[in-house]
């Protein structure tokens, strides 16, 4: 057999009717496309899966982290869903309404969304911009050009096609946060498991009480807190496994993760039902189409958001969005432990700048969500759902700005625009803006 395969050269269609490009429509990519669209633009969103939202859809984790005072879009998506009657315990959202309302924000902006398509490969000029996007999808191979691009993959895709730089992992060993599969349970009720959810926030007693009737029930998780959700009504979302030493770029590192991760999960639910009582009608309801990916790659920008910003509390004239989560570090070695923590850094408020979102290598591109430009302690920290919306909609009003007055990302002076910016997400999306529709 032969060791290559040479695929013949052939002609793509080159879509030109776009200003900006996102590539990855999780909570970021949604808010890139969005709010590029509302700034003027011609939008079109890519993604892989048959859904929006990423993580919150695809991967089930319908829990927003560090949401406090972010206000703009991710504000009206919680207050939306509040009103549809789709919130759960604390922030925790229900998942087809979810999809359903980012699919409304998308086509209300005018945004040109498109399904089942990945990403392939991108084109650059002789001066390093990137003009064209490659994807791959039942269409075959298409080109999508624009003036201005966005990475929303999560996993900085997009920008390593374009030649981007990039960092993995822990400096030195490059150790990685484990993957988490996630699963939706039902058959369960919350006034006769309480204790075991987080309805039950005390010192996160619930986490350790879980962790505990696993082990008694002979599985004992391979994350060390693992926990109950309580989404709504008899619905609850698992999260009990960690996958650890995968590499968020190998197919076939995600595909052992997932397989295994799915199997764990089916042993712990199949060894709580055997105990019966409050037990005994426990069913998995949906495992995640999506393993949960903590860390892939941090591409490099033009600022990098570091330990020191974060501990001292960093403010930037170009700030886009103010950080309040801590360290977040789930364990990357389960010898030292099966946990999450902070490794000791203690975060005071701090500010991401608008350079972290710009591509250093490439230019035309930014990068919205946990792909960012930092390092490994401070991407434990900025990682999060609601960080990543604010940062959607920084890096899609700023591709507009560039787009639309023909200049390149890293041209735009945010001290001229913030003011807009900051206008621009406190007005209301006309998206969803019913507070109940029609059943």
């Amino acid at each position: 057999m032969a060791k290559t395969v040479h695929e013949p050269a052939r002609e793509i269609p080159v879509t030109t009717d776009l200003d900006v490009v996102v590539c990855g429509g999780g909570p970021a990519g949604v808010a890139a496309a969005v709010t590029a669209a509302r700034a003027g633009a011609r939008a079109g969103l890519i993604e892989v899966h048959g859904c929006l939202g990423g993580i919150w859809t695809v991967g089930i984790m319908a829990h927003i982290i560090d949401m406090r005072d972010k206000g703009g879009l991710l504000q009206h998506v919680m207050d939306t869903l509040e009103a549809r009657g789709a919130k759960g315990q604390g922030y925790d959202y229900d998942i087809e309404e979810t999809k359903l309302l980012l699919e409304e924000m998308c086509l209300d902006a005018n945004v040109r969304i498109r399904l089942h398509t990945r990403v392939a490969a991108a084109v650059c000029d002789s001066a390093k911009r990137l003009t064209t996007v490659i994807t791959e999808s039942k269409s075959g191979r298409e080109a999508w050009a624009a003036a201005a691009f966005i990475d929303c993959t999560g996993d900085g895709d997009l920008a390593a096609q374009a030649g981007c730089g990039f960092d993995v992992g822990r400096p030195g060993s490059g150790e990685t946060q484990p993957m988490s599969l996630i699963a939706l349970i039902g058959g369960i009720h919350l006034d006769e498991i309480r204790e075991f959810t987080n309805a039950r926030r005390q010192e996160n007693s619930h986490k350790a009480r879980l962790r505990e009737l696993l082990e008694k029930v002979g599985r004992p998780p391979s994350y060390g807190q693992p926990t109950l959700f309580h989404v709504h009504d008899d619905l609850f979302m698992l999260m009990s496994n960690h996958e650890y030493g995968r590499c968020a770029f190998d197919a076939g590192q995600i595909t052992e993760a997932t397989v295994e991760a799915r199997a764990e999960i089916h042993r712990q639910v199949a060894a709580l039902r055997s105990l019966g009582g409050v037990w005994k009608d426990m069913r998995i309801v949906a495992t995640s189409e999506q393993i949960g990916v903590r860390e892939g790659r941090r591409i490099h920008g033009r600022y990098t958001v570091t330990e020191r910003d974060i501990t001292g509390g960093a403010r930037h004239p170009d700030g886009i969005c103010r950080v309040t989560f801590g360290v977040d570090i789930h364990s990357t070695n389960p010898a030292q432990g099966k946990g999450c923590g902070g490794e000791g850094r203690r975060v005071k408020p701090y500010d991401i700048p608008l350079r972290a979102l710009i591509a250093k290598d490439v230019d035309g591109l930014l990068m919205a969500g946990r792909c960012i430009s930092g390092d490994f302690f401070a991407h434990a920290s900025y990682r999060v759902t609601g960080n990543a919306v604010a940062m959607g909609e920084a890096a899609g009003f700023a591709a507009a700005k560039a787009a639309l007055s023909k200049r390149l990302p890293h041209e735009i002076e945010w001290a001229q625009v913030k003011d807009e910016f900051a206008r621009m997400r406190t007005c209301t999306p006309t998206s969803g803006s019913e507070a109940q529709r029609p059943r």
